[in-house]
């Protein structure tokens, strides 16, 4: 079934009728389309279903070009980001393109469909902007927190879950909770594997997010473990560039409080809870996309 959204995908920038941007689109690398297989699973394999999966991942896409510019990231998935190869103005652009392609043909799905995506897309644009003003501070909030990455990520994977339900005629806010909850979930590992991960398997360099000025949750905890000595030292590394030594003692300092831990069991029940509520629901085939979510390398 997916083969249907990366055709649609592919139609749809076609009929874009510009060369250069089915260029610049064929050198976005892709990736494992979990939104669409979300929405496939939920809604099947229909017409209005798959033009839904393919204006997701379309919106998505126009969101990660975004996010390459505004943190200056010069790699995706381990290959040259396009913002690297043609330029801010380039990756900007394309991005306004696909999210204007993709905001015309949900008018052709339903209006409801619309509404909800439109709204999603709102919500992320909400959350980037949220995301850059707090890597400014070295935030210490975990709600202010949880709330950038609710609008940043798991609203599109809410609205990618609420929209299949709407074309299935199922429950909607069941549904929605349950995207909720992997879209909060996918963040957190996400910011888990910056600290584990190796800088060949993100793509880019260990600990890049808090180089960055990123807060993630697992060092707003380890800040809320140390003592204020180091709590001190913590918040001085914020936002610069770190030595091996200011790595290891951070990545000690995670291990001695088991914070990588905390934070994935924290994940870990998002999931549990969007299984439980798609249990409930019959939806048992829905558990593996939920397990994709955290059980990943990148």
């Amino acid at each position: 079934m997916l083969n249907a959204v990366e055709r649609k995908i592919e139609q749809f920038i076609v009929e874009l009728d510009d060369k250069e941007v089915m260029g610049l689109y064929a050198k976005f690398p892709q990736g494992k389309r979990l939104r669409a297989k979300l929405i496939l699973k939920i809604a099947g394999n229909g017409l209005s279903v798959v033009k839904t999966a393919a204006v997701v991942e379309m919106i998505h896409a126009a969101s990660l070009l975004h996010d390459d510019v505004i943190d200056d990231a010069y790699t995706r998935r381990s290959k040259p980001s396009l913002n690297a190869l043609y330029g801010n103005k380039t990756a900007i652009m394309l991005g306004d393109i696909l999210y204007s392609k993709g905001f015309f043909e949900l008018n052709n799905i339903s209006s409801e469909v619309a509404k909800i995506v439109s709204n999603a897309v709102t919500q992320l644009s909400l959350g980037e902007l949220k995301d850059v003003s707090l890597s400014k501070i070295f935030n210490t909030d975990k709600e202010i927190y949880l709330d950038m990455i609710y609008q940043k990520t798991a609203s599109l994977i809410e609205a990618s879950a609420g929209a299949a339900a709407v074309l299935a005629g199922k429950p909607k806010e069941a549904y929605m909770t349950y995207g909720r909850n992997l879209g909060m979930a996918f963040q957190m590992i996400d910011d888990l594997l910056d600290i584990t991960s190796d800088a060949v398997t993100l793509g880019k360099p260990a600990l890049h997010d808090f180089v960055e000025g990123k807060t993630t949750l697992p060092y707003i905890y380890l800040y809320e473990a140390l003592e204020q000595e180091e709590q001190q030292k913590l918040a001085s590394l914020h936002a610069k560039e770190l030595s091996d030594t200011d790595q290891s003692w951070i990545k000690m300092k995670m291990e001695e409080h088991q914070i990588l831990l905390k934070c994935y069991a924290q994940a870990k029940e998002l999931i549990e809870e969007a299984v439980e509520l798609m249990n409930s629901n019959g939806e048992e085939a829905l558990s593996d996309i939920a397990l994709e979510m955290i059980e990943r390398d990148f």
